[in-house]
């Protein structure tokens, strides 16, 4: 068995750690920014980086690899704790749910998670530190940069483009051909008929620009 430690201890590890039942990963480590009780997965949360450390100065055994379990829109700072882990000498691991779909084609990137009942198309390409959750789906000749996340039931058609850390909220659509910009936010249930620029966020049906009031 494969040693992982998941940093980010609340949800998105929860359905991390369902994702490895049955793989040849087991959790044994958890670590968070934030102040987290003992939570449902049973194992004492470390604190910060120090904490981590001082942990893997004491530590021995097998080679340990790591997940970073923040979802959402917080793409960057996914990638900035992918780093962080490596920079301690941890290993990458993507988790792929042995419900999900992921074309022989496809090209999946360093520590992805695709979770239960989702897919990845033909010739579909993931940066570093995607996330497809649950039941959502990117077609054939997709891109996806860094950091990406497609919320649960999101559905992406066919040659689409993704820039990092954006992020495509729950059941939406995104239509074939589309570019959503770096660190656009798409909302839940949206219909993506035109490009998204650059950090925006829409939402609605056709997709529009959302302004604050």
């Amino acid at each position: 068995m494969r040693e992982i430690l998941f940093w980010g201890a609340t949800g998105q590890a929860s359905v991390l750690h369902e994702a490895i039942q049955g793989s040849d990963l087991k959790l044994v480590a958890l670590a968070d920014n934030r102040k987290v009780k003992l939570g449902k997965l049973g194992l004492q949360v470390m604190h910060g980086e120090k904490e981590l450390i001082d942990w893997l100065v004491r530590r021995s055994g097998a080679e340990l690899h790591f997940a970073v379990a923040v979802g959402g829109s917080r793409g960057r700072q996914r990638i900035e704790l992918m780093d962080m882990l490596l920079r301690h000498g941890l290993k990458a691991a993507s988790v792929v749910h042995r419900t999900a779909f992921v074309a022989a084609s496809a090209s999946i990137g360093e520590c992805c998670q695709i979770l239960a009942q989702s897919a990845v198309g033909a010739f579909t390409q993931l940066g570093r530190g995607v996330i497809i959750n649950t039941a959502a789906s990117v077609d054939h000749d997709c891109v996806l940069g860094d950091g990406v996340h497609l919320g649960p039931g999101a559905r992406v058609a066919g040659e689409v483009t993704v820039d990092a850390g954006a992020f495509i909220g729950t059941g939406a659509v995104v239509l074939p051909r589309i570019w959503i910009g770096e660190g656009a936010v798409v909302g839940a249930g949206a219909v993506v008929t035109k490009n998204v620029p650059v950090g925006v966020t829409v939402i609605g049906n056709p997709a529009r620009v959302y302004v604050k009031k």
